[in-house]
């Protein structure tokens, strides 16, 4: 995936494209290569409305400025870099390339370049959240949130998953730990009034009304990570002066098993909080309307 398409394709492919796809370019169809297993490595002109969204896409949030910006650009110039969809049926799934997409279609172009290839979901999914990763803008949570989806749909332990994207394990576990935060502070968190750096100090504090107030300091005073850190320290020590505090009752196995089952069907991050005599309550986070809408579709199902 690191590689790039010229890699892929071909830099002599690669400088056709923006002849070939531009918004002058023919409304021709181009059929690609097909065999018994199915598109082989082909690039062509797509229907727009062929085009299924990625249900693995681990980037939740598109700025309408920068949107607009290339939606502009493809006015004038055209896609320039393919999209990258598989086949699935007759008809195509996206798997990287949402931010183009989207900008194609308000640009008013029925047709877009993409590269097709053969993936099952799970590398679909690898392919979406490594793409997304590459750019450097994708948020730490929704980051987490794919990892967490990937690890619940196909077993994976941090050592494999960190394989399998290019990261350490160490670098997979801080991520994840990022989703035992209180919501608020994920929240935080996704509209960058802390850093990566603070949420991680924050998520080795006990105590989420602790880890609320953390957040809610960095922000206040604007504190630097060392500044939390140190403020973090006396916290604990407080902490360990409050007499009769209450630890954090463990959940029972089988509700680890409904709230690993339900996350990994939502693809959201889902609690469950069990209480006596087998009653609770199962609290699912949702970052926009659109996901809130996605959640409804998935239960629906």
């Amino acid at each position: 995936m690191g590689r790039g398409l010229d890699a892929l394709m071909g830099k002599s492919t690669l400088q056709n494209l923006s002849s070939s796809f531009g918004p002058q370019a023919s409304r021709r169809e181009s059929v690609p290569h097909v065999d018994e297993d199915g598109v082989i490595g082909a690039i062509a002109s797509i229907g727009i409305d062929l085009i299924d969204a990625n249900p693995f896409q681990p980037r939740k949030n598109f700025k309408d400025e920068s949107l607009e910006e290339l939606c502009q650009s493809i006015r004038i110039h055209g896609v320039i870099t393919p999209i990258t969809v598989r086949k699935t049926g007759d008809r195509y799934q996206l798997i990287s390339g949402e931010r183009r997409l989207r900008a194609t279609k308000a640009a008013g172009l029925r047709e877009i370049p993409a590269f097709i290839r053969m993936a099952n979901d799970n590398e679909s999914l690898e392919m979406a959240l490594i793409e997304n990763i590459q750019r450097e803008d994708l948020n730490a949570i929704d980051v987490a949130l794919s990892y967490q989806a990937l690890m619940d749909a196909y077993k994976y332990n941090q050592d494999e998953l960190g394989k399998r994207v290019g990261k350490s394990r160490s670098a997979v576990a801080n991520f994840l730990r990022l989703l035992k935060l209180p919501a608020e502070v994920q929240l935080y968190l996704k509209d960058n009034k802390i850093s990566m750096g603070h949420a991680r100090c924050i998520a080795g504090v006990e105590g989420e009304e602790n880890q609320l107030e953390l957040a809610q300091a960095v922000i206040a005073k604007d504190l630097s990570v060392r500044q939390l850190e140190e403020l973090s320290r006396k916290t604990g020590k407080k902490d360990e002066r409050k007499p009769g505090k209450e630890t954090r009752m463990e959940l029972p196995a089988w509700c680890k098993d409904a709230q690993k089952s339900l996350s990994g069907k939502l693809q959201a991050k889902v609690n469950v909080k069990c209480g006596k005599k087998g009653k609770g309550c199962i609290v699912i986070d949702y970052a926009s309307e659109e996901e809130l809408q996605k959640i409804f579709g998935l239960l629906n199902e």
